[in-house]
């Protein structure tokens, strides 16, 4: 892992992007030649500006994607849990403060999931 914004150690060649506007530009500088970047979502917003001389000139494939089957799903949870695969946590906020989540999204300072306990 990098820090947010920063630069990668080396180029990708598959680059997963399911945030949209605010890190579409990051997926593609971070793209090798012949890369493809994986469209998953658009959490932060769905209309990006797309350089279209990158595109061509590195010759990237952008392949939009949807969740997956339940099927999918299942095989996915299980090898996150035979792995140990967990995410990257960067707080947990009650539900009673959960407009305080909503801005620390909206700030760019979350590194992670901010999740959200609905039993507080």
């Amino acid at each position: 892992g990098v820090e947010p914004g920063a630069r990668l150690p080396e180029r990708v060649n598959v680059a997963i992007e399911p945030v949209g506007a605010a890190s579409n530009d990051h997926s593609l500088k971070s793209a090798a030649p012949g890369a493809r970047i994986v469209v998953s979502g658009a959490t932060a917003g769905h209309e990006p500006k797309v350089n279209l001389r990158r595109v061509f000139a590195m010759q990237l494939e952008i392949l939009g994607t949807s969740m997956g089957t339940p099927g999918e799903l299942y095989d996915l949870l299980a090898f996150c849990a035979e792995r140990q695969v967990r995410p990257v946590v960067d707080s947990v906020v009650p539900f009673s403060k959960v407009e305080d989540a909503f801005a620390r999204l909206q700030s760019g300072a979350a590194f992670g999931k901010i999740v959200v306990d609905h039993s507080a």
